[in-house]
């Protein structure tokens, strides 16, 4: 999940790692960054502590990332070259080719939830996002 203040401006990002009895939050922010940045960001630092192989069931509030997956986007920017379909560079090359990476290395099964609703884990991880960014603003 993912909180900014503009856009661009402060974000930043949470997540839970969750498996068996064992949860792990992990949180971050920049001072000066955008929505998308920060929800990608979030995704690939969660799948970074992943010491081994998993099977990974992601989910996040970002259609921009889900959707990447989901809707093939991902898929027809490396075959284009990381240009979109109108034949502009890829925004956030660097961290859509980590992120894709990480998926060569870990099953991952994008699965999409409302923002801001009655999921338990996407509302932490709003919080955790928010508590990030008050980390620099103070």
């Amino acid at each position: 999940m993912v909180h900014a203040l503009g856009n661009p401006g402060p974000g930043g990002w949470g997540a839970i790692l969750m498996y068996q009895d064992h949860k792990k939050e992990i949180s971050g922010c920049q001072k000066d960054t955008t929505n998308n940045i920060m929800e990608l960001t979030a995704v690939i630092e969660g799948l970074k502590l992943l010491k081994h192989p998993c099977k990974v069931s992601l989910y996040s509030d970002s259609a921009y990332v889900v959707n990447g997956f989901l809707q093939g986007w991902i898929y027809n920017w490396i075959k284009k070259g990381w240009k979109t379909a109108d034949g502009s560079p890829v925004k956030n090359k660097e961290l859509w080719q980590e992120l894709y990476h990480l998926t060569q290395t870990h099953e991952v099964k994008f699965i999409k939830v409302k923002g801001h609703a009655d999921n338990e884990f996407n509302n932490r991880c709003d919080e955790l996002a928010r508590e990030a960014i008050s980390s620099i603003r103070s």
